[in-house]
């Protein structure tokens, strides 16, 4: 029987330590920075996850939501990883940060004196789903949105059905009335969709687009609305939330249809 002594226990406490951080940073660098261009040219930062090398697996691109950056997608990322899934979290040019990671898009198109506003930042999504196309994923491409891109998510399903096999919006709404566009802008345009739709948000934001999922006409589509008062936008599943795991069981059954078989 080995006994420790105080010197002993001190070291084993140090390694332990160094074991953690080993850890830790091995999962902060499940990530990789990249960048692309967007429709009209402005650079588009965005991180990579990657759960497995092979480009056929089913492919995320993950957009945030206003004021926000790829930075909401930390926490998210890693967990799609381990369902199977490879992503990108773009920074589009309408944001700010979150997470303590800065929106670089949007930084870019202050600079050159491009718009900033959510229905500039459509082409930004677009330009992220042909980069995957092209360079990413041979597999199924799958949209995620967050508040007003969730929204924006909706209308390229079903104005670009043909690059989009699903699609996942968490809060999604008319946003763009003040921007010069109809009322109906989002519904108008994801009645073409073709693909199986998710669609969550807290529980008094249902109104906001209720109408929406009402005119989806594509097979598969499915709401959720937590028991909870849930949470705005993507960060619904961020583990600090105690109904976070409500969210992630509805997520998790609606993916099942894309997830590889191992």
């Amino acid at each position: 029987m080995t006994i420790l002594t105080g010197k002993s226990i001190t070291k084993l406490c140090y390694f332990v330590l160094i074991a953690f951080s080993t850890v830790a940073n091995a999962q902060e660098s499940k990530f990789k920075q990249i960048e692309f261009e967007s429709l009209d040219g402005l650079k588009i930062t965005a991180d990579l996850y990657v759960a497995a090398s092979d480009k056929t697996r089913p492919f995320f691109v993950l957009c945030h939501q206003a004021g926000w950056s790829r930075g909401e997608y930390r926490e998210i990322a890693p967990k799609l990883n381990e369902l199977g899934f490879n992503c990108i979290a773009i920074d589009q040019r309408s944001g700010k940060a979150v997470n303590g990671v800065a929106n670089e898009t949007a930084a870019r198109a202050k600079s050159a004196g491009k718009g900033g506003e959510f229905v500039d930042a459509e082409q930004d999504i677009i330009a992220a789903v042909k980069y995957a196309k092209d360079n990413l994923a041979q597999g199924n491409l799958l949209l995620w949105g967050s508040s007003y891109s969730a929204a924006l998510v909706l209308r390229i399903a079903g104005t670009h059905a043909d690059l989009v096999d699903g699609a996942l919006s968490f809060a999604p709404g008319e946003y763009f009335t003040r921007q010069g566009k109809p009322k109906d802008w989002i519904a108008s345009s994801v009645i073409n969709a073709n693909c199986p739709i998710f669609i969550t948000s807290a529980k008094k934001e249902n109104k906001a687009w209720k109408d929406i999922f009402a005119v989806i006409k594509a097979e598969g589509k499915v709401k959720f609305l937590p028991k909870t008062a849930g949470n705005h936008g993507s960060r619904a599943l961020w583990s600090k939330f105690e109904d976070s795991g409500a969210y992630w069981s509805a997520v998790k059954s609606f993916l099942k249809q894309f997830q590889p078989v191992e």
